[in-house]
């Protein structure tokens, strides 16, 4: 029993003392490792790739979210993956070199801040603001 727990111990005291950001870029998925950490605090989108984005849809409401903690395709695709199950959602974009996530929701649909933040972190990111714009 007492190697039991002197091993835990050590297991614990190893793993904490990596400081956070040892941890964040030290964290890989299979097959690749994590880029750099990208601050999308803002709500500045890139103007083309917003542009691109806009091409087919009217009557719909684009929200931008920005989210710190999209470090790679593995983020992206786990967050494109879980609002494409929402019905309401007619597009969705990640551009991690800008830390934004554009999404198209059809005109009825109630945006709510909490519900994509609640969607965001169970992907591991965090979302940080949200800006909606009407397209008519």
């Amino acid at each position: 029993m007492d190697k039991f727990l002197i091993i835990i111990f050590l297991i614990i005291f190893s793993y904490s003392s990596f400081t956070e950001e040892e941890t964040k870029m030290d964290h890989s998925h299979k097959g690749h490792v994590h880029g750099a950490l990208i601050d999308g605090t803002t709500l500045d989108v890139d103007p083309e790739r917003y542009k691109k984005f806009l091409t087919n849809l009217e009557n719909c409401q684009i929200a931008v979210v920005s989210v710190i903690g999209m470090v790679c395709d593995f983020c992206a695709q786990g967050i494109e993956k879980t609002f494409e199950k929402d019905k309401a959602v007619k597009k969705i974009d990640v551009d991690l070199n800008k830390g934004k996530v554009l999404i198209a929701y059809s005109n009825d649909k109630s945006i709510e801040y909490s519900e994509i933040e609640q969607k965001i972190l169970s992907n591991g990111q965090n979302a940080t603001g949200l800006k909606v714009i009407n397209i008519n």
